[in-house]
């Protein structure tokens, strides 16, 4: 089987570069579809419709329904027939920008993606993450190209609440473990093909970046200030966790963030808090050595990313409802089995009650 590298056709990243979408969006379509979030379009519309103003390409805004589900792509795309829409450009977080891509990738058009925050790896993929009306995931929508540009604006991004970044870095932080293990087991990656020495050199990237500089980054956007630790970590969380991911692959930890999402008391936390408890169940599953599992559970201490079930909304723990979780993340199309070992609905179950006990430990608790 062949090696295969997917990644965004461009990427843009610097302060101010929303302003310019217009700009950007015109060597794309004519009449651009925004989808975007009423408080998104509330901070930033006023800037995207002044961009559009002096752009060849026109704009029309609609505003998310708030789950990336089959119902708001069929409506998307019905919205994008009725407004005769060649492009969509997708403003906000993760669940528009898969809701996106999943509407341009049903009607043929490019898409273009502006993330607000940095809280995943979502914006450079050629996948969308399905969920049902409800906020349970359903499946992935693997899609046959990626996002045809990217724009970060920092100035943007810097100003958004900090536990969004952090959660960025939760997300990222399993792209080289989850990786290594698809390495090490000769799985197809999300670009479905085998990975390349790119794509490992990138995963590995993100992580040394992510230790050097996670902790700083977050201390600066307390601060309110926008640091070269922000820009890599920013760089981190979306470029190269997002090649990464695709083309590195996915195993443990996001197939145990699929499981949590049964739980109703996990809904409240974002998807990079819950892959950041699922990486420490992954590398508790590979049995790593003490060091590299206290070495990420204390980074995840420090910049303030849940260790046990409590911080992600578990009050009451039971192996029940830890089994329902574990149950979930060994679906047949889940990512699990990507592990180089059988990884049972048991096994899983140990796994993530032994996290949970060594975040506590880790804690003091």
């Amino acid at each position: 089987m062949a090696k295969i590298l997917y990644s965004p056709s461009r990427y843009v990243q610097g302060a101010g570069e929303l302003k310019k979408i217009g700009e950007y969006a015109q060597s794309y379509g004519k009449k651009a579809l925004v989808l975007i979030s009423r408080g998104g379009y509330e901070r930033n519309g006023k800037n995207v419709e002044e961009s559009f103003s002096r752009s060849e390409c026109q704009v029309e805004f609609d505003f998310f329904g708030g789950e990336c589900s089959k119902t708001e792509i069929k409506r998307l795309t019905g919205v994008m027939e009725e407004k005769q829409c060649d492009l969509i450009v997708g403003i906000g977080g993760g669940k528009i920008f898969d809701t996106a891509k999943a509407a341009a990738y049903y009607k043929k058009t490019p898409v273009i993606i502006c993330p607000t925050i940095a809280s995943t790896d979502a914006p450079c993929s050629a996948l969308s993450v399905l969920y049902t009306d409800e906020g349970v995931f359903e499946e992935y929508l693997f899609l046959p190209s990626n996002p045809d540009m990217v724009i970060m604006d920092t100035d943007i991004i810097a100003k958004s609440p900090v536990r969004l970044t952090v959660a960025g870095i939760g997300d990222a932080l399993a792209t080289y473990f989850e990786a290594r293990a698809c390495r090490n087991s000769d799985a197809v990656t999300c670009a479905g093909g085998k990975s390349t020495e790119a794509a490992m050199a990138l995963a590995k990237l993100c992580f040394d970046t992510l230790m050097e500089e996670g902790v700083k980054a977050k201390l600066a956007l307390e601060a309110g200030a926008c640091t070269p630790a922000v820009e890599k970590i920013i760089e981190a969380n979306t470029l190269l966790s997002g090649i990464g991911f695709e083309s590195g692959g996915l195993a443990g930890a996001h197939a145990i963030h699929n499981g949590l999402t049964v739980l109703e008391e996990c809904h409240h936390m974002y998807h990079g808090e819950k892959v950041a408890f699922g990486t420490i169940a992954q590398l508790v599953l590979e049995d790593v050595s003490e060091d590299e599992l206290a070495e990420i559970i204390g980074f995840c201490i420090e910049v303030g990313l849940p260790v046990t079930l409590k911080q992600l909304g578990v009050e009451k723990v039971t192996r029940e409802k830890i089994m329902a979780v574990a149950e979930a993340a060994c679906a047949e199309n889940d990512t699990l089995h990507n592990m180089p070992f059988e990884v049972t609905p048991e096994t899983a179950c140990a796994a993530i009650l032994a996290a949970d006990a060594y975040g506590r430990y880790y804690l003091g608790e």
